[in-house]
């Protein structure tokens, strides 16, 4: 019975819990306790989330995604509304259950998983557990537009399509500089930031033109 008034409740796609304020409880296993006026809620959060929620007995405000399948309810919990946005984000592809999506965070956090699908990094969306090279690409193929056009570091660098935006607009000395990077040991979504950043807080002119340059200046960036 219970079940089916959560059903009711949350047909049409409306969230029944779109947050939880309480005290941390526990955390273990992907998964933490927050006690709200003495109600334990158990959400499953990514390894981000985790690591920052604080100790047991700590105040702890998440926002929720709530999922329903058959007879289970699984909340998902996020400290900020960027994790949630890529969390549903990448939920929208086909393919991809919310655990899915949520095991994508665990090695593509929020500041890195803008930068790896933009770029085309599918080996760092395959890190995560049970996601193969096909679901990768789509997941590449169906997202790239939407994260060439998200500020993902703010007060830094943002991908947008007027700035070496996706993949397809990588060409000439960036293309370059980022293969240079590469096959210099380092991950594809980390070349294509160092270059971006570079480019960004260079003057226009030093880097359009000098390859060395530009991949002197990325360097720096990774060694930030």
């Amino acid at each position: 019975v219970f079940f089916r008034q959560i059903r009711r409740k949350t047909c049409g796609g409306g969230e029944m819990i779109g947050k939880l304020s309480g005290v941390l409880d526990s955390a273990a296993d992907g998964q933490l306790i927050l006690d709200v006026g003495g109600v334990g809620y158990l959400v499953s959060c990514s390894p981000r989330t985790l690591s920052r929620c604080g100790q047991k007995g700590d105040p702890l405000s998440l926002y929720i995604d709530t999922h329903m399948r058959e007879e289970s309810l699984t909340l998902f919990g996020f400290l900020d509304q960027k994790e949630q946005h890529w969390f549903r984000l990448l939920y929208s592809v086909q393919g991809v259950g919310p655990k899915a999506a949520m095991a994508i965070l665990g090695v593509c956090p929020p500041e890195q998983i803008g930068f790896a699908i933009a770029s085309g990094d599918k080996a760092a969306i395959t890190q995560a557990p049970g996601v193969g090279p096909k679901l990768a690409a789509r997941i590449v193929t169906e997202l790239k537009d939407k994260a060439a056009k998200i500020d993902i570091a703010p007060g830094r660098a943002a991908v947008t399509a007027g700035v070496f935006g996706a993949q397809e607009q990588e060409s000439g000395i960036d293309h370059d500089a980022v293969s240079a990077l590469v096959n210099l040991g380092y991950a594809r979504s980390e070349s294509f930031r160092a270059v971006l950043q570079a480019k960004e807080k260079a003057p226009e002119k030093s880097v359009n033109d000098n390859l060395q340059h530009l991949i002197k200046l990325a360097l720096k960036e990774l060694s930030l």
